[in-house]
């Protein structure tokens, strides 16, 4: 699943191609995704001008002041498998093309998801009012997340540690690679119940997932099935794990074997010399 480096860098790439443009027109191909995609969408869309470009967690957030309607957002989430991506109006669509935005500038932003388990919604007024959106908890790579507010938000959860990051009602964002890697630079055992974490490794913690998400933006993100960027173009960050995807190899910093668990149904990756309770 395309996580918030991910989704960072999937928005970078496609905001100097979008923001300020007029939409000519979207097409639905299938509107069966997770949620079904509104009716009536490709009316709100024709004609609007798109003025900003942004991300809530995993969420994309295409600011629109449609022609003839109230100002919006289109949401769009990548679910398992989706990528969104820029090509010119020569490209023909594939199979698993199921939605596009075209511009005025002859480029369209294509949404590929074999799964369907992505979103394209549309919200009236504040986006982040949308239901999907309000609960979201603080943006990791903004001074609303540190230590403190992750000390304060786990320090009665029984949870794994590592399940709890992943919660998006404590952080925005933090994926399953990303919680595996961040834990690891922290010295953090995964399974380490929420609630036992002190202040002191909260700060360490909160620092090692804003250090490990920067890095992996840098990076374009980590490319390990369907991923690519907006320019079709594979991220490299998988080059640089540390533990995920490592179960059975020597670690780099000591030369222990990682080892491998499942956590509600994902793989968790650690060092049992490095990380501890």
């Amino acid at each position: 699943m395309p996580e918030l480096p991910e989704v960072e860098t999937t928005r970078r790439g496609l905001a100097s191609a979008v923001e300020q443009q007029h939409i000519v027109r979207a097409v639905v191909r299938h509107r069966g995704m997770r949620q079904p995609v509104p009716r009536g969408l490709e009316r709100k869309l024709a004609g609007a001008h798109v003025t900003a470009l942004s991300r809530r967690g995993k969420y994309l957030l295409f600011h629109c002041k449609p022609a003839d309607a109230a100002a919006g957002t289109l949401i769009v989430h990548l679910g398992m498998s989706g990528r969104l991506w820029l090509v010119d109006t020569a490209t023909p669509a594939e199979k698993h093309d199921h939605f596009d935005l075209e511009f005025d500038n002859r480029r369209i932003v294509r949404l590929r998801d074999p799964r369907r388990f992505g979103l394209v919604l549309w919200q009236t007024g504040d986006p982040l009012q949308h239901p999907l959106l309000t609960a979201i908890g603080p943006e990791p790579l903004t001074t609303d997340f540190d230590g403190a507010v992750l000390h304060r938000t786990i320090r009665t959860r029984s949870t794994a540690i590592k399940l709890a990051i992943m919660d998006s009602h404590v952080v925005a964002g933090v994926g399953n690679i990303y919680a595996n890697e961040a834990l690891f630079r922290a010295g953090i055992d995964p399974r380490t119940p929420a609630q036992r974490i002190s202040r002191a490794r909260c700060d360490a913690l909160a620092e090692q997932i804003k250090q490990t998400l920067a890095e992996a933006i840098t990076a374009g993100g980590s490319s390990l099935r369907d991923y690519v960027g907006s320019d079709g173009m594979a991220g490299n960050f998988q080059n640089r794990f540390l533990v995920y995807g490592r179960a059975g190899e020597p670690c780099t910093r000591c030369g222990a074997i990682i080892r491998e668990l499942r956590q509600a149904q994902r793989a968790t990756c650690y060092c049992p010399a490095c990380q501890r309770r």
